[in-house]
């Protein structure tokens, strides 16, 4: 199974990495918002994807076709996210273009889900949070990176 692996740069990203222990046996590629991210995936495919988030709507726009390229040339069977806007608007391509999509929430949103993942979990084929409280129908809790 191919997996695309993607997430913004900071705590999206290191998140992300902590979830490669589960993809152990698969295919995975990864996409991030900084370049330099490659030296940490060292051993696995990297795109550099341009990092955007909802106060920059035309940038946003730039990230959409560039992050369409690599959702397209990776054809993975597989995207998963932890966020933040760039992970979204793959799992959004991968999910038109017939991908399974997975999105795992930060563990940073003790409260409620971030903006991206209340979005997500509208029509991701999985939906996760890492904190039991904020665990619904449409978004499940099976534990959290630091368990």
């Amino acid at each position: 199974m191919k997996i695309l692996a993607v997430a913004s740069g900071g705590g999206h990203w290191m998140e992300l990495l902590r979830l490669l222990p589960a993809f152990e046996h698969e295919e995975v590629i990864f996409a991030s918002t900084k370049k330099c991210y490659k030296e940490m995936a060292a051993g696995f495919k990297f795109y550099a994807v341009p990092d955007t988030n909802r106060n920059k709507p035309l940038y946003s726009i730039y990230s959409f076709f560039k992050i369409f390229y690599v959702v397209v040339k990776v054809w993975p069977n597989v995207i998963i996210s932890t966020g933040a806007l760039p992970g979204l608007i793959a799992l959004i391509i991968g999910k038109i273009l017939g991908m399974r999509t997975i999105w795992v929430d930060s563990i940073a949103n003790v409260d409620e889900l971030s903006y991206s993942g209340k979005i997500a979990s509208k029509f991701a084929d999985r939906t996760y949070t890492q904190w039991p409280e904020l665990a619904s129908k449409n978004c499940l809790f099976h534990g959290n990176i630091l368990s």
